[in-house]
């Protein structure tokens, strides 16, 4: 099946500064041109890493996003220590990564080790100024917009490009993926988040993607909701058929419906068919969102019922 979207996931789309103008590696020979005499004109920030080092490439991704972030307002240049040791020796580095801001051919900041993104953010912003959304970034909250106007098409394309910029970034992933599940297309939703970078398969947009792509299987085989709900009337303990109704209402976008019926489960047997009810309940709220007024609601009946 050929896709139902115009752009496929990898599609390009040029940033607004081309990375090559903004972040670049260097060697011995180059670095007074690419960091010191570059720095008389805007702040350049040096990575010092080695391709051995984990932390490192914790780093490197996130520096990169920030620096085509401030669009020009800062450079970054990289040097692998494992091939030119000269200058970190020169800067005293006694641990990777190292990082430095020069200004006017001067250190003037600098720290070590692989920071959380907002340390990172303050470094940058101390030296560039507010660094807003990055290409990337915009380019997700164009594909959210879309998504819940629900335009799939404008969405896909826009999560797509983003991939393109970021390759593997989890939140375009996971809206890639939500535009496959929306349009019935499972299997391809699932290879789309099989797109995700390593570090971020636990990232809470995944796991919420993934939970719905759970969900909307089981819901297309859940059965008509007349059929169910005549099963409940005649019988209200009929687990089964009020479990399968909270899938069909969940497919319907019934959330309040669907999680009404897992906690009548609840309610009259907690322990059924070895506490389904509520482990989907579980697998609905992560698909939810944990700031979703749903689950918030949901998970105090929860646990009111558990705990009562």
């Amino acid at each position: 099946m050929e896709p139902i979207f115009g752009t496929k996931p990898g599609a390009a789309a040029a940033p607004a500064a081309a990375p090559g103008e903004l972040i670049k590696d260097t060697t011995t020979q180059t670095f007074a041109a690419d960091v010191l005499d570059a720095s008389m004109k805007v702040p350049v920030i040096v990575d010092f890493w080695a391709p051995w080092c984990g932390p490192c490439r914790q780093l490197g991704p996130v520096l990169e996003k920030l620096v085509l972030a401030a669009r020009g307002a800062v450079r970054l240049v990289k040097m692998n220590i494992d091939d030119y040791p000269e200058v970190a020796q020169q800067l005293r580095v006694q641990s990777i990564p190292a990082v430095f801001a020069f200004k006017n051919g001067q250190p003037v900041d600098g720290f070590m080790g692989a920071l959380p993104e907002s340390q990172v953010r303050a470094f940058i912003e101390r030296l560039a100024g507010d660094v807003g959304p990055s290409p990337a970034e915009e380019l997700i909250e164009a594909g959210r917009a879309a998504l819940e106007a629900g335009d799939l098409s404008s969405a896909a394309q826009a999560f797509a490009q983003a991939i393109q910029l970021e390759p593997g970034i989890p939140a375009a992933v996971a809206g890639l993926a939500r535009c496959y599940i929306e349009s019935g297309d499972f299997d391809r939703a699932r290879q789309t988040l099989g797109l995700v970078r390593p570090d971020a398969k636990n990232d809470p947009e995944i796991t919420a993607a993934l939970a719905s792509l759970s969900l909307a299987e089981k819901a297309a085989d859940a059965g008509d909701t007349a059929e169910l709900e005549a099963r409940i009337a005649a019988n209200a303990k009929d687990y089964q058929a009020r479990f399968d109704l909270a899938l069909a209402l969940h497919a319907r976008g019934d959330r309040e419906g669907a999680v009404d019926q897992l906690l009548t489960i609840i309610g009259y047997d907690r322990k059924w068919n070895e506490e389904a009810a509520r482990k989907q309940l579980v697998e609905f709220f992560e698909a939810y969102g944990p700031k979703d007024e749903v689950t918030l609601s949901g998970r105090r009946r929860l646990s009111s019922l558990l705990f009562s």
